[in-house]
């Protein structure tokens, strides 16, 4: 049963993230026939802790409440700092009894350090994705969902979507009525699929080589064209075995992996910014037909053109 909860305070500490996490779990809601937590703001050090934003919170716990919470949460700080080792034992011990454990956004580099995403499939926000996996490569680092949950251990991805991941513990212990309670309090959607995409804008991963950086400069100006190897590896003067060594090289991907990826980038911006049709949109970023388009956006955000447009398109921007 979910009761205690732990957020452990950490030095250079997103308040955002954290405030997550006292929001879902430290109100008592028992009035709207909600649930009311223990709930325990602890630190290795008791007394003022900086946060990011260069404001102190004062912490007046130690450790010990997380020790036997049902749930320790970390939320989002600094990346590329040594967690103290007391925090990195008492999440090793957590996930060992079987507790919940959640990260928000940067809170994940935490978890790694303590080891518990050893083997398993993780996420954090999208700028960091590529750097988590590089440092924990023994994990399986998602960049384009809100959250994932690998036993009992639960990393959300960018700052909002730790909301998600917070009440989909929540869910997943008390209930999708206790959940309801605690979204419509915060006025927010009371469920969103860990699934769904974070809608990142992910920039074109930079060559270092000059003939691909050409290539791919190119293969941008012409996304409405059919972008064989063959004539990719002719424009770089290689052959096509040679040129899709050399782009996996270079990129981490495929050409045509990378070619889709930025066809959908363009068709995203396309429907944000234009009134395009998705027939339209879709000749012009070399999907050829809007069924096909409509299938790799469900491929890799998760959603439609039509959901997508409906959220991010400028008209609909403008009117609310």
């Amino acid at each position: 049963m979910l009761r205690t909860i732990a957020c452990v305070a950490l030095p250079q500490m997103a308040p955002f993230e954290f405030g997550v996490i006292c929001e879902v779990f430290g109100i008592d809601r028992s009035a709207q026939g909600g649930p009311a937590f223990d709930f325990h703001v602890v630190a290795a050090e008791p007394g003022p802790i900086p946060t990011k934003m260069g404001f102190d919170v004062v912490v007046h716990e130690d450790l010990e409440a997380a020790r036997t919470a049902d749930l320790v949460a970390i939320p989002a700080s600094l990346i590329g700092t040594r967690t103290d080792e007391r925090v990195l034992e008492v999440i090793r011990d957590a996930v060992d009894r079987g507790a919940w454990v959640l990260s928000v956004c940067s809170g994940a580099f935490t978890l790694g350090q303590a080891g518990v995403l050893h083997g398993r499939r993780a996420t954090t926000h999208w700028m960091y994705t590529d750097r988590m996996a590089a440092e924990f490569p023994d994990t399986e680092v998602d960049p384009d969902v809100l959250f994932v949950q690998d036993g009992n251990v639960v990393t959300g991805a960018g700052t909002a979507a730790g909301i998600d991941a917070a009440l989909h513990i929540v869910r997943a212990e008390l209930g999708q009525g206790a959940a309801n309670i605690i979204a419509r309090r915060m006025v927010i959607p009371p469920q969103r699929d860990g699934g769904q995409s974070q809608y990142i804008q992910t920039p074109v991963v930079a060559c270092r080589s000059d003939s691909l950086a050409a290539v791919t400069e190119w293969m941008l100006e012409h996304l409405d064209e059919e972008l064989t190897v063959d004539r990719l590896a002719r424009k770089a003067l290689m052959s096509p075995r040679t040129f899709a060594r050399k782009f996996r090289a270079e990129t981490g991907t495929t050409p045509n992996a990378w070619l889709n990826r930025q066809r959908l980038l363009r068709a995203q911006q396309l429907l944000e910014e234009t009134d395009l049709t998705f027939e339209e949109i879709a000749r012009e970023t070399g999907f050829g037909a809007a069924a096909v388009m409509r299938h790799h956006f469900l491929k890799v955000l998760q959603t439609t053109p039509t959901a997508y447009r409906r959220l991010f398109g400028a008209r609909q921007a403008l009117a609310s």
